[in-house]
């Protein structure tokens, strides 16, 4: 397993398999070719269907500026390795090819090659299960976080500082905002009206209100393509720190607590990236906000003193419960369905925590268990409902999207003449 700092990174949203991969492997591209007059992109699969709509495009033109940039999109065409492959190449003056190099962006903005899926990321930890790893943390009377930060090393929480300084400050730029969200769907903006709401609420519901504001603050801003942490990816950003600011404000923890959390958070996030993944193209959004609210789980459970049984227990459910999930983003964009579901799955980790603290922490289903059934899930979806905006929601809403608008612009309200 790799280190968290391959699992928690920052960077511009909205999507860390559509940007921060193509940005990634168009940087060492172009630093690679500094002879190259011209290059060109060519998009396969879901990196093709919903690139336009996650600022594939964009962020490739931005990273090989000010160079000229041909894009070409093949999203029927599936390479074998991931559904979301790229395959640049740089040109001369005679718009031959002098060079080319086919990548995979596989989720959380990481990239391999041909050669990277023979040869595994080098591991850190030495458990290749969370069943391994619980044993382990048993026979020493170790905390997960302690496990952690035997392997990482002391200097991990530095790392992690940054990692929730970011979380908060895309927090409190979310926050601040108003407005609507860029793209063909005119999403306004919820999370500063959802704050206000929630100061104004009753006591009992204020927390829970807050909880949404802070889901959908670091969500929007994603959408939008402003700075953020993948937890596990930019499309899940939203739902671990809207839980670690919640339960540290009610319980006012110092931060190196909520530091603790996220290194726990890590084990989980992790283990579904090397077991089974964490890219929507691949297994649907189970992958990313099912698994984002197993970490969430997992943060919470440990904050509220469980053990690392119960915790084990905790993110479990939260993947569990998230089984099947497909990803189906409207106009190809990170907003509809994704930004509500970050909010909605942060309030189900709360739960999961919970159940899995009033329990003895023991249970049928492992953790390990679940991500082998969403690794075969994801296999068995049809690739419309894994990132191509060509299935379920994204299919349906647009069509009656388009509709409606088509019959506003034919007939018009006697007003609007």
């Amino acid at each position: 397993m790799e280190t968290l700092k391959e699992l928690y990174k920052i960077g511009m949203g909205p999507s860390s398999s559509h940007t921060m991969g193509p940005r990634k492997a168009a940087d060492a591209f172009n630093k690679q070719y500094p002879e190259a007059r011209a290059f060109r992109a060519v998009l396969y699969g879901s990196l093709a269907a919903t690139g336009k709509g996650h600022l594939t495009d964009f962020t490739i033109k931005e990273a090989f500026d000010p160079k000229p940039v041909e894009i070409v999109w093949e999203e029927k065409t599936f390479l074998p390795r991931h559904p979301n492959a790229l395959r640049l190449q740089a040109l001369d003056q005679a718009n031959h090819i002098i060079a080319e190099h086919l990548v995979y962006s596989v989720g959380g903005g990481a990239i391999r090659d041909d050669k990277d899926f023979n040869h595994p990321p080098k591991s850190v930890y030495p458990h290749k299960s969370m069943a391994e790893i619980l044993d382990y943390t048993a026979d020493k009377g170790m905390l997960l976080w302690e496990y952690v930060e035997e392997f990482e090393g002391p200097e991990i929480w530095d790392y992690l500082a940054q990692i929730w300084q970011t979380m908060q400050n895309t927090m409190q730029s979310g926050l601040a905002k108003r407005g609507v969200l860029p793209g063909s769907l005119n999403l306004e903006r919820k999370a500063r009206r959802y704050l206000y709401k929630a100061e104004n609420s009753p006591q009992y519901l204020r927390r829970m209100n807050n909880l949404f504001a802070y889901a959908l603050a670091c969500s929007e801003e994603n959408a939008a393509g402003g700075q953020v942490v993948t937890a596990p990816t930019c499309g899940s950003c939203g739902v671990l720190p809207a839980v670690l600011r919640l339960i540290k404000e009610i319980c006012a923890f110092e931060d190196i607590t909520i530091l603790h959390a996220l290194a726990t958070a890590s084990l989980f996030g992790n283990m579904a990236k090397m077991n089974a993944s964490i890219s929507g193209a691949e297994v649907g959004c189970q992958g990313e906000v099912g698994v984002a609210c197993a970490m969430a789980a997992a943060a919470t459970c440990q904050l509220e003193g469980g053990d690392n049984q119960r915790i084990a227990y905790a993110a479990e459910m939260g993947l569990e419960h998230h089984l099947g999930l497909t990803c189906d983003p409207v106009d190809g964009l990170v907003q509809i369905p994704c930004i509500e579901r970050n909010a909605l799955a942060a309030s189900r980790a709360l739960d999961c925590a919970t159940y899995a603290l009033m329990s003895d922490g023991h249970h049928r289903v492992s953790y390990d268990d679940v991500l082998a059934t969403m690794m075969q899930t994801g296999h068995d979806m049809k690739t419309e409902y894994r990132e191509t905006a060509h299935g379920g929601l994204a299919r349906f809403f647009k069509k009656k999207y388009y509709t409606l608008k088509e019959k506003a612009i034919r007939h018009p309200k006697e007003g609007d003449k």
